[in-house]
């Protein structure tokens, strides 16, 4: 298991290459990208901003998964400060002995950090306007 929350750029292939596991059938990786739209309005970016102890809980809630039955391997990592259109917020990957159980893991994963981590999003709009939002 690895987790972490990280203001440099998130490495998809290099997390998903870390899940790698002979037991494994399948391996899901997620991947939250910044969009440029919410709403009806044009988004230019979001700046995430996280609670010291975002780092903590992101482990907490990557460990509850960790232990499922065929699941062999997780990694999850956030991204705070300002990202572009574009640039990845969210990185997961999980490999199990099954398909099922790494898409269901997964996306039962991705579900849960949004739900728990304190990391909050202030989107920045093409107006000059931003909204705080999905603050847990």
């Amino acid at each position: 298991m690895r987790t972490g929350v990280r203001t440099e750029p998130l490495d998809v292939a290099g997390l998903a290459g870390l899940v790698g596991d002979d037991r494994a059938g399948a391996t899901v990786t997620f991947t939250g990208v910044v969009r440029d739209h919410d709403h009806g309005r044009q988004v230019t970016g979001i700046e995430y901003v996280g609670h010291p102890s975002a780092d903590a809980v992101l482990a907490e809630v990557a460990a509850e998964f960790t232990g499922r039955d065929g699941v062999h391997a997780i990694v999850v990592e956030h991204r705070v400060g300002t990202l572009a259109v574009g640039d990845l917020a969210l990185v997961a990957a999980v490999s199990a002995s099954h398909r099922a159980e790494a898409f269901a893991t997964c996306s039962a994963l991705v579900d849960r950090v949004k739900d728990t981590l304190p990391i909050w999003k202030k989107q920045l709009f093409a107006d000059g306007s931003a909204e705080w939002s999905n603050c847990p």
